[in-house]
């Protein structure tokens, strides 16, 4: 599949549910309300619409929430889907994770043939811990980290660098995942959907991060590349690779291979736009394969160059699109 600037989309990332066990104050309100269950793309039609991309091309395939590891029987969507990488259609099943279920799965995941994952992490203290994710179980997830190890699943962290609230901990980050054997990214927090603060008020350029990061550990551009927009650096002093993601103080659309289908079977070619193709009334139609190949290359082809990312007051912090991050996948 190549889009209209000429970028291969070889990686699809499929959110199985926007529901999720924790209420992280920069992705979502505390009283949110979920999708009704009819709503929501049933298992097998997850693996159909996952299907119809592979034959199209697609090599890596990344399972996203809200929470994905909270959908009930959600091992027999990794289970199917890890068929193809024993076939060779599908180089790589990953995952995105908060950690409070690994503890469970790791074992499950591995065995399905998951074999790296990244779990959302952003802050060591578990005071804070509580207070950004307002429900989560810090010790809960440090254990899911532990199983994930033990399984054998490689791990990188994600952290939100949010001013103000976890901005003095990122050396100790650093620090600890090299001591654990574990990649880090830090992400710019993007305007999408309606929260409880001020996005402004959140907001740290991670330009000015990496520029601190220079006074404590020697970076150097790595080669490291996982299909994702992270931009990597090798660690001197840990061994480990840290990685940047900035939607907003430098955009990464230039490189784009991704497009992102909702547990409503929504496709959306782009985070950071409302443009979408309703997959669901295709698949539940009367038309067969045919017409979900023809309604994928058909908004493939409508895939812009870029998002619109913003975050100021001038603005009134009004999302830059009105979906939350749950919803799209993140």
């Amino acid at each position: 599949m190549i889009d209209p600037f000429g970028r291969r989309i070889d990686y699809l990332r499929v959110s199985v549910t926007d529901r999720c066990d924790f209420r992280c104050k920069y992705c979502m309100s505390e009283n949110m309300t979920f999708l009704p269950k009819k709503d929501v793309l049933s298992l097998e039609e997850l693996e159909l619409v996952s299907a119809a991309f592979i034959r199209k091309g697609v090599r890596k395939i990344r399972i996203t929430g809200g929470e994905p590891l909270v959908r009930k029987g959600i091992m027999e969507l990794f289970r199917n889907l890890g068929l193809y990488i024993k076939s060779g259609e599908l180089d790589e099943l990953t995952l995105t994770t908060n950690g409070s279920q690994l503890e469970k799965y790791a074992g499950e995941l591995y065995d399905a043939g998951v074999r790296r994952l990244n779990v959302s992490l952003d802050t060591l203290d578990p005071y804070r811990f509580q207070d950004i994710t307002r429900w989560g179980n810090f010790e809960k997830v440090r254990a899911g980290i532990r199983a994930a190890k033990e399984a054998g699943l490689k791990i990188k962290i994600n952290t939100v660098a949010l001013k103000g609230f976890n901005d003095h901990e990122f050396n100790d980050l650093i620090k600890w995942t090299g001591e654990e054997g574990m990649d880090i990214t830090f992400i710019e927090t993007m305007p999408m959907g309606a929260i409880d603060e001020h996005r402004s008020d959140q907001y740290l350029p991670l330009s000015e991060v990496k520029k601190e990061f220079s006074a404590s550990w020697t970076l150097t551009p790595s080669q490291y590349r996982t299909g994702g927009p992270s931009d990597y650096f090798d660690i001197k002093e840990t061994g480990g690779r840290v990685g940047f993601i900035t939607p907003l103080s430098h955009n990464f659309c230039e490189s784009c291979n991704r497009v992102r289908l909702t547990c409503t079977g929504m496709l959306y070619m782009c985070l950071g736009q409302q443009d979408s193709a309703d997959l669901k009334a295709v698949l539940r139609g009367q038309n067969g394969f045919a017409a979900l190949d023809a309604a994928i290359d058909e908004a493939i082809g409508r895939k812009p160059k870029g998002h619109d990312f913003v975050i100021d007051r001038k603005s009134d912090d009004r999302p830059a699109v009105p979906r939350h991050m749950s919803v799209t996948g993140g």
